[in-house]
């Protein structure tokens, strides 16, 4: 019997029409040269062909007995693939309003008498620069699986060339393993089974979580003199901003798209990580949208970032991943202090995750789950959003920023190749908006999913990415390593060189000494002291920000 884990049934028990539980993205595809016909006719006879290949594909829930425990997988022996793989309408759509489809798509319930998941298939989309393409919307429960697992499965589904690859018959034929074949004595004693097993691991973890704890805040109260400080603790809860109110059934849906390389590039001039550099382009574009739409708060705008807890050469589909809460600096106009207080964060969190990651549950006992995890969460969410707790009450993070790696490889489906791969993933009370980031064949796919009333102007929010990358290549690299064209002879080619910037203020490049100055590049005390210190920029401002 195969049994949602607690921490898959938990995204089933928060499901509310407010806040679906599915994740999905919506990637452009090129169509072979000649095509004719349809791709969404196409792609139906793609997926036929490969439904073994994904267990997904096949698999509906079934409710224990009175809701006792976690669900359980059924396996289907007909799966309607008209009803899963859909044409969407029109003839010719801009890539504005197939976004706007996509969001409106994404803030719909999935079916769950049905296996949890879809493709919605453009046929036809115009962009910006005037090109034909087609592109596919597609969205899986949570439940299902979590980004990693998403990763696994189109690497199942697609290809690396135009000429699909021959994928062999299933061993057998799936037995339809309908509910009704089910015992309900075996059921419940499943979930018995389940829960005592919990319970005995959740003992057992205990003196370890505790001791795993306790050295974590050690560690953070110690400073780098030995000096005792206050440790950071959970408690610590983000500003108020307009993301964090209670959503609506409405989505707002916009994409972005930057150079990988570049970004590489710019994590190396700083001494920094990729994703570091992803959390600075992601609080400079909320800067520059804050400053438009309701005021940029005085103290650092904190993300909440979804960390993977599996383990090299996993490849289940389930969830294994768990959240933590970074710094953003977006109280810092000056971006070499934001850059900063962006890699302190992220720095403190991976020390912790080394301590922690044994021990965060992905699990729990299954009975009598669905009633007091579900009912309490529910019961918790309307008061949230029908008292005005929505905009009084601190949560503990603004907004949800992930970083899925992706292949650097093109991918086709159905001998169709794919253009881009933007994710799109789930919005809840409090926590309105949530930026997602995909690697793919050398470039940084954005997706940016809010709820319609917090984030109005999502495309001005899109655009900020853009431009917050650009700005961040023209002050964080040389010209000669954009794209890793050519590797520099040094740091900088003109140290003496200023730069102005369309906020009127002026960046002159010096080169940092170590310990950095002050305002200049972050140097970690982790790091080798023999680390080649980075080019540094002061800026001189024509008028000073507080």
């Amino acid at each position: 019997m195969d049994t949602l884990s607690g921490l898959d049934a938990l995204f089933l028990y928060l499901e509310t029409p407010e806040t679906p539980m599915h994740i999905g993205s919506f990637a452009l595809y090129e169509l072979p040269s000649g095509f004719k016909g349809s791709l969404h006719k196409a792609m139906q006879a793609h997926i036929a062909g490969r439904m073994h290949l994904a267990p997904i594909f096949s698999r509906k829930l079934g409710l224990m007995p009175l809701d006792l425990g976690h669900p359980i997988w059924i396996q289907v022996k007909d799966v309607d693939l008209d009803f899963h793989i859909r044409q969407v309408k029109g003839k010719t759509l801009t890539l504005r309003q197939a976004e706007e489809k996509c969001a409106e798509l994404h803030g719909h319930l999935m079916d769950r008498r049905h296996p949890l998941w879809e493709f919605h298939v453009f046929e036809r989309i115009k962009r910006p620069d005037g090109s034909i393409c087609a592109g596919v919307y597609s969205k899986v429960h949570h439940a299902t699986l979590d980004g990693k697992g998403g990763t696994v499965l189109t690497n199942a589904i697609m290809d690396i060339s135009a000429s699909p690859r021959e994928v062999p018959p299933p061993d057998k034929a799936l037995d339809d393993d309908d509910k009704k074949n089910l015992k309900t004595g075996e059921m419940i004693g499943a979930v018995l089974s389940n829960s005592l097993a919990q319970y005995v691991k959740l003992v057992k973890a205990l003196p370890h979580a505790v001791q795993a704890v306790g050295g974590t805040l050690l560690k953070q109260s110690l400073s780098g003199t030995g000096a005792r400080t206050r440790p950071k603790l959970p408690l610590d809860l983000a500003p108020m901003t307009d993301f964090n109110v209670a959503v609506t059934s409405e989505r707002t849906f916009g994409t972005a798209r930057v150079s990988f390389a570049d970004c590489h590039a710019m994590a190396k001039a700083t001494d920094g990580s990729f994703n570091d550099i992803v959390l600075w382009i992601c609080a400079t574009a909320l800067r520059t949208y804050l400053s438009q739409h309701g005021g940029i708060p005085k103290k650092s705008m904190l993300a909440a970032m979804p960390i993977s807890l599996r383990e090299k050469g996993n490849n289940d589909l389930n969830t294994q991943a768990s959240m933590t809460v970074v710094e953003l600096g977006t109280q810092f106009a000056d971006p070499m202090k934001r850059l900063q207080a962006i890699m302190t964060s992220t720095t403190k969190v991976k020390h912790a995750i080394v301590d922690l990651k044994g021990v965060i549950p992905t699990d729990y006992p299954s009975l009598f789950a669905p009633w007091v995890v579900g009912g309490v969460a529910k019961a918790a969410f309307k008061v949230y959003s029908a008292t005005g707790l929505s905009h009084r009450l601190p949560m503990p993070a603004n907004l949800v920023i992930s970083n899925v790696p992706g292949p650097q490889v093109p991918l086709y489906m159905a001998g169709a190749r794919m253009l881009t791969y933007h994710p799109l993933s789930i919005v809840i009370h409090g926590v309105a908006l949530n930026i997602t980031i995909q690697t793919y064949a050398g470039f940084v796919d954005f997706g940016v999913i809010a709820d319609k009333k917090a984030v109005p102007e999502v495309h001005e929010l899109t655009d900020a990415l853009v431009q917050a990358f650009e700005q961040g290549r023209d002050l964080l690299t040389p010209t000669q390593t954009r794209a890793v064209k050519v590797k520099p002879k040094a740091p900088l080619a003109n140290a003496a060189k200023a730069r102005t910037y369309q906020d009127g203020t002026v960046a002159k490049v010096t080169k940092a000494k170590r310990p950095a100055s002050k305002g200049g590049l972050p140097v970690s005390a982790d790091r080798p002291k023999t680390a080649t210190v980075k080019p540094s920029l002061t800026r001189v401002r024509k008028n000073p920000e507080a």
